[in-house]
């Protein structure tokens, strides 16, 4: 594949060294509006944008209405998410977006919304954690809202979360922290008062994440409307 990366941090550089691993080319990085400009259908087989908040909305609709499929990691914009959405059904595009794209995640989001439906007949009471590194903007996590969302859908009493711990049983507490180079670590508990339970996903590595990039985007260059981890999962 012909790849664009937009954005270089810490997992452009890592996509862009598991992409040439696994044979595919960089024909473009992007870290400006200016250089996005020269963007279009015949530049790249497909845009992976892991950029900043501000930024990704504009990223995304240029790819979008210039006939790139684009797959986004960027977390703290998602506001403008099914804005997006509906510009790429408009183009008939392809768009997916993903708050972390680690295959073991994506199993753990699975697993999460199962134990919710269960513990919602219970008389458990949920809670989460997670654990970043210091230069992660957004707080809670992306995959902690993902998480958040899965428990609140499946829950009848709770109408929202908030980013602290929560004596309110009517809103989840999620806690977050931020030490220095940590991959990311996210804990839900659900606690009764005999016992508890907890399950647990640790990134180890930071090439976690960009595997899974890269394995999502061998799978959806080739497809066409809006897409989930969940419809990546469920088709392997």
């Amino acid at each position: 594949m012909k790849i664009a990366l937009i954005g270089f941090g810490k997992m452009g550089k890592a996509i862009e060294q598991i992409a040439k691993d696994a044979g595919h080319t960089i024909v473009a990085i992007v870290r400006s509006s200016k250089e996005l400009s020269g963007l279009n259908e015949s530049s790249a087989d497909i845009a992976i944008e892991f950029s900043q908040p501000e930024s990704a909305y504009d990223n995304l609709s240029h790819c979008l209405k210039h006939g790139i499929p684009v797959i986004s990691g960027t977390t703290g914009w998602t506001d403008r998410l099914a804005e997006i959405e509906k510009i790429c059904r408009e183009n008939n595009g392809t768009f997916l977006y993903a708050s972390n794209f680690s295959i073991g995640v994506n199993l753990f989001f699975e697993m999460n919304k199962w134990l919710a439906e269960k513990m919602s007949q219970l008389s458990f009471k949920p809670s989460m954690k997670e654990i970043h590194h210091t230069e992660k903007k957004d707080s809670p996590s992306g995959t902690a809202i993902t998480l958040a969302e899965g428990i609140i859908g499946s829950h009848p009493l709770l109408e929202g979360w908030i980013n602290e711990e929560s004596a309110d049983h009517k809103k989840l507490g999620i806690v977050s922290e931020r030490i220095p180079n940590v991959p990311g670590t996210h804990t839900v508990s659900y606690s009764s008062p005999l016992e508890s339970i907890d399950i647990t996903h640790t990134a180890h590595d930071r090439s976690v994440f960009a595997e899974g990039v890269i394995k999502v985007a061998e799978w959806i260059h080739t497809k066409q409307g809006v897409f989930t981890m969940s419809d990546f999962i469920n088709d392997n």
